[in-house]
């Protein structure tokens, strides 16, 4: 995939050039360890702990130096391999070849007429890598007894593609040695490149997986070394930090879910040549057909011969997308910023307002989304925030005045205002949360904008800067909308306004028209799901009982997001927000500089 990554040319080497006694290394190998499983650093610490562990890993890089397997060559030299043996192993390869799209890295490029929706590409089972395969391979043996693999298929698929990229008689090495030898995810992100996030709602899932592969490099090292069951793989003798990363990278901005052979269950896989499709706004256009055991492929819409044939890779954000596939979609139009926001439970009201806020199937704490569309806010959030503002007198109302139950159902539907006092004072939070966020970033648009100017610029902090911009952009949208909805919603009450009246009625047109479901039949909107799911490739601890086996990304769809969060403790603030930035420390009730 293009946009995954930059293509740089691999250079050939296979001995160890420094010099380095295996006690040392392992030494090196336990400190890193032991620092990247010790207890989370407290709030404000977390850069600091960063900087140390980056630190430990660059001393440990240099010490490797030279000792990764790699191939000679460029990546480009080795795509004909790959379309001969996709069209040996029953692959389509008519219609389309590989082309490199400039800024989009390398992509598929139709050499003829393609109708949207045709079926144009197809991978049988037995390219794909997969957590199966790779329990069928030389990594059998330690899959068996490790939990941590057991429990953690995407870990799974990035050693078993080192393993196979060490194998010269691989059945994968024609897809291995095309994909990219390195990345633009955080993981490859110099420490001042990183240090662009910091204000951002990225820095803390960048830090994290940061620390994550690290204490998966360390502990998989120290098992590779000393257990027997780990003794034949091909790892012992080269098992490198910058190997590990690569190996991560390629499995985070490529995995996906597939069903088993059965159709039983589902796993990860690789999916060779499809994976070089490059992303763009529209819908899943990929499944997989069990009958006849392949991933297919149809077009997203009507491509011309030369033109590049994208996919959409889910409803992700920009975060979602520079934390796990390494770059920032300009034209995104599911871009979003998260808001923590929730009922204290010492407030008076917290009773009433968490009873009307279950009725309607919402939490009275959560992680909301703010659009990057208008409006801002989802049905979900808009309910949240009527809940939040409402009066005693107006709960009351919404649990047991005259069709209580059935108003509950009007809560996300704009056409039915609990009061104009509650629209006013909903909307005038929003613009209050939104502009006290914007003041935590360190710099403001203007100045982004012109550091984005700088023509020496690096790549990456590029895309920091774009992805701070980006945010800032929600922000000062939902302000503007807040202070417009402000407005009209007072020129409502001072002109005396009827309230538009809920009627029994009603529920048959919220029932039939999809933007107007009643919020307590919708699910939880997806964005909001994405922030309690974990993160690729990320929590993972020497203790595999620590560790949780969640739901993976869909086919061809969204990726998983960043450590899920938990209910607010007692007599925490009203509304919480999340906090961005571990650099800076502040007291309770302190605006912090950097965080948001």
């Amino acid at each position: 995939m293009g946009k995954k990554s930059r293509v740089k040319t691999q250079k050939s080497g296979t001995g160890a050039t420094a010099a380095v006694s295996p006690k040392e290394m392992m030494n090196l190998i336990s400190e890193l360890l032991q620092k990247c499983s010790s207890a989370a650093p407290s709030p404000g610490k977390e850069w600091e702990e960063y900087v140390q562990i980056r630190a430990l890993v660059e001393k440990i890089r240099k010490k490797q130096k030279g000792m990764s397997v790699s191939f000679e060559g460029i990546r480009e030299d080795f795509f004909s391999e790959l379309m001969a043996w996709a069209a040996e192993c029953g692959a389509s390869c008519d219609g389309f070849e590989i082309s490199n799209f400039a800024d989009e890295g390398y992509g598929l490029k139709a050499t003829k007429d393609i109708k949207a929706e045709e079926l144009f590409l197809w991978i049988p089972r037995k390219m794909l890598m997969t957590v199966e395969s790779a329990k069928n391979s030389v990594l059998g043996p330690l899959y068996s007894q490790d939990r941590i693999l057991q429990a953690m298929g995407n870990v799974t698929l990035a050693l078993h593609l080192l393993c196979e990229r060490t194998n010269p008689s691989s059945p994968w090495l024609p897809y291995i040695k095309t994909l990219p030898a390195d990345y633009d995810t955080p993981l490859y992100f110099e420490e001042e490149e990183v240090r662009h996030l910091l204000a951002t709602q990225a820095i803390q899932d960048v830090l994290s997986q940061y620390k994550n592969t690290a204490r998966q490099y360390a502990y998989f090292y120290k098992v590779i070394q000393t257990q027997l069951n780990a003794s034949k793989l091909p790892l012992k003798d080269a098992f490198t930090f910058d190997d590990y990363r690569w190996a991560v990278s390629s499995v985070m901005t490529r995995q996906n879910q597939i069903p088993t052979a059965d159709g039983s269950r589902v796993t990860l896989a690789l999916i060779p040549l499809w994976d070089m499709c490059n992303h763009t706004n529209g819908l899943i256009t990929t499944g997989y057909n069990l009958e006849d055991d392949r991933c297919e492929c149809v077009a997203l819409k009507d491509y011309k011969e030369g033109e590049q044939i994208y996919i959409f890779y889910g409803t992700r954000s920009n975060a979602e997308f520079v934390i796990h596939n390494g770059f920032f979609f300009e034209d995104n139009a599911h871009d979003r910023v998260k808001i923590k926001l929730g009922v204290s439970k010492s407030e008076r009201l917290y009773a009433m307002k968490a009873e009307v806020l279950a009725r309607a199937g919402i939490p009275a704490s959560s992680i909301f989304a703010l659009h990057c569309s208008e409006p801002p806010i989802s049905a979900q959030l808009l309910a949240f925030l009527r809940v939040f503002c409402m009066t005693e007198e107006e709960l009351r109302d919404y649990l047991v005045g005259d069709h209580a139950i059935n108003k509950i159902f009007t809560l996300g539907n704009t056409e039915f205002p609990v009061s104009w006092e509650n629209e006013i004072k909903l909307w005038t939070f929003l613009e209050t949360r939104a502009a006290l966020l914007l003041k935590t970033y360190k710099t403001t648009s203007e100045e982004d904008r012109s550091m984005l100017e700088k023509p020496d610029l690096s790549l990456h902090s590029r895309i920091a800067i774009k992805l701070r911009l980006a945010e800032k952009e929600i922000l000062e949208r939902a302000v503007s909308c807040g202070q417009a909805k402000r407005l009209h919603f007072q020129k409502q009450l001072d002109e005396g306004a009827a309230l538009p009246l809920y009627e029994e009625s009603d529920i048959a047109l919220l029932e039939n028209a999809d933007a107007k479901l009643p919020i307590i039949l919708r699910k939880l909107e997806e964005e909001d799901e994405h922030v309690q799911e974990e993160m690729n490739l990320a929590e993972i601890k020497p203790d595999a009982a620590c560790l949780d086996s969640s739901i993976s990304p869909v086919l061809n769809g969204q990726c998983k997001d960043l450590n899920g969060t938990q209910e607010d403790p007692p007599g925490s603030d009203a509304v919480e927000v999340e906090k961005h930035d571990p650099s800076t420390k502040r007291t309770e009730g302190e605006p912090k500089d950097g965080g948001k």
